[in-house]
């Protein structure tokens, strides 16, 4: 569709000031910029409004949600046109029957049981392809999930891998980044991936940079051990000169309240020694996460199916326990659980859907709750700081990811409102960022990290990818209450130069597509 856009307030995505000018769109692409002469192309009035590079979701669980909700205004409605999946080391390739069934039942919270799904792919290659053939809302693009790699490769079980089976881990990577991954997640406080030491995982970072790509790791700990586990990555990316992208990058729970700068000149100081690093955040304080996640590590040793016997058994489930509110779970970060501060957001068997909205009492509800819901239901937890989240944001190394969970009757606000509440809340009424500042961290500096050569910016050559607002009234609709609410103050979003949001309302165009990235 050739398009004039007209009279628009240009924030480019470079974080240099904003302009008045004509855009024209041609075939997908960014024509030009400046004064333009429609010329019978049909054209937009902008006046009053920004126009931006589409936003780029860093952090992203839509990995199912784009394959059964072709709507998808959750994201499209937010202005965001490129959502990245595959995060915290587990989803759905590659794998085999039996790994694809173990990581189904483990992120069933995350993205739903996948009933409705037709898992008719196998590798990485095979669900890109998927995508491209439904067609999707959004461009997507993946991570080789390393939690699942050690399912297929090693099993469930909380142990070394062998020689063997690192060779192919090693080639379980190499192959999803040759067709098309742009990097590795690893999530290092779920099983099975949290039972992979530094030296496996610096393996496999050799393989992801000898591709180019970067790794995206949940580390460690968020909460008593924060810093060294940020440490820890840190220290892998120096190694095996792999490029860092910090996934959800917090400092939460009582112990990190007001460090969020000794994190900072953390990064600054890895930065300055010459390591490639970059972050994501959601302009939130709660976390949001699977309440099985919580669990200790040797608890899910097995799989699925093992946590739930060790649940049935009284003298495990004490064991649990104890773990959990005594000495500190490495699943809840090192940190005795703190009960009230995990509130149920979404569970898939309707006849425990009134824990939804409450938090929890104590262990044995926890309990019930897990059997019963066969560890599906997730959780919010209210554990994070406001002037950690603040400090994070500003830094420029900074990107912006929801972390949006999509299942459950009340999921976190984020998945629904984190691009606008950025520029409602944290520019507009707070002026943390500035308007230019925020858009390059939103789409500028995304696109650089997933060395994207013609998205993330607007300029002349480049996919027009688009999104339109109103400054002035840009915000968030979606709350604790009421989380699926879409936002107010964007009216327009284009994907390839085509409407996927019209006047504020969703059009029935799937201009998404898998963006796979070709290895140097």
């Amino acid at each position: 569709m050739d398009l004039v856009i007209r009279g628009a307030r240009v924030v480019d995505g470079t974080g240099g000031p904003p302009y008045t000018a004509d855009v024209a769109v041609h075939e997908g692409r960014i024509e030009a910029i400046g004064r333009i002469r429609a010329g019978g192309r049909r054209t937009l009035d902008a006046d009053g409004l920004v126009l931006a590079p589409g936003f780029v979701d860093m952090h992203a669980h839509s990995d199912l949600a784009l394959l059964r909700d072709p709507d998808h205004s959750a994201k499209a409605a937010q202005g965001v046109t490129l959502e990245v999946l595959g995060q915290d080391g587990l989803s759905y390739a590659p794998a085999d029957d039996r790994t694809l069934a173990g990581v189904r039942a483990a992120i069933a919270g995350w993205n739903g049981p996948g009933d409705d799904i037709d898992f008719d792919w196998r590798t990485v290659g095979g669900y890109l392809d998927r995508l491209d053939s439904t067609g999707i809302a959004v461009n997507a693009a993946y991570l080789v999930p390393q939690g699942t790699v050690r399912a297929y490769a090693v099993g469930w079980d909380d142990r070394p891998a062998t020689p063997a089976e690192l060779d192919r881990m090693r080639t379980l990577v190499a192959e999803g980044l040759a067709e098309g991954a742009v990097g590795m997640s690893s999530g290092l406080t779920y099983t099975p991936g949290m039972y992979a030491d530094g030296a496996e995982l610096g393996e496999l970072c050799r393989v992801v940079a000898r591709y180019g790509g970067y790794h995206c790791p949940h580390h460690r700990s968020y909460g008593r051990g924060a810093l060294a586990a940020y440490a820890e990555m840190i220290a892998l990316a120096r190694g095996t000169g792999c490029a860092l992208h910090l996934a959800h990058a917090t400092m939460n729970f009582a112990e990190n309240r007001g460090r969020a700068g000794e994190l900072l000149a953390l990064l600054d100081r890895a930065s300055a020694e010459g390591v490639d690093l970059t972050l994501d955040s959601y302009p939130y304080t709660p976390g949001c996460t699977t309440l099985a996640a919580l669990l200790p590590s040797w608890a899910g040793a097995g799989g699925p199916e093992a946590v739930l016997a060790r649940l049935r058994d009284d003298c495990e489930a004490a064991r649990i326990r104890h773990a959990l509110e005594v000495t500190g779970s490495d699943g809840c970060h090192g940190v005795p659980v703190d009960w009230s501060a995990v509130e149920v957001s979404g569970v898939v068997d309707p006849a425990f859907g009134a824990y939804v909205g409450t938090r929890l009492r104590d262990w044995e509800q926890a309990r019930r709750l897990l059997l019963g819901d066969r560890l599906r239901p997730t959780v919010l937890q209210h554990v994070g700081h406001e002037e950690n989240v603040r400090a994070i944001m500003r830094h420029p190394a900074h990107t912006g990811g929801s972390d949006g969970i999509l299942q459950g009757a009340k999921p976190h606000p984020r998945a629904y409102g984190t691009f606008a509440h950025y520029l409602g809340r944290y520019v507009r009424e707070l002026g943390v960022l500035s308007l230019e500042e925020c858009v390059a961290h939103l789409a500028g500096r995304p696109a650089a990290r997933l060395r994207l050569p013609d998205r993330g910016l607007v300029r002349a050559g480049y996919r027009a990818d688009l999104v339109l607002f109103d400054a002035d009234t840009v915000a968030a609709g979606s709350t604790y209450e009421n989380p699926r609410v879409l936002p107010t103050g964007i009216p327009h979003v284009l994907i390839d130069g085509r409407f996927v949001m019209r006047d504020g309302r969703r059009t029935d165009v799937l201009a998404g597509r898998a963006i796979r990235r070709t290895p140097p």
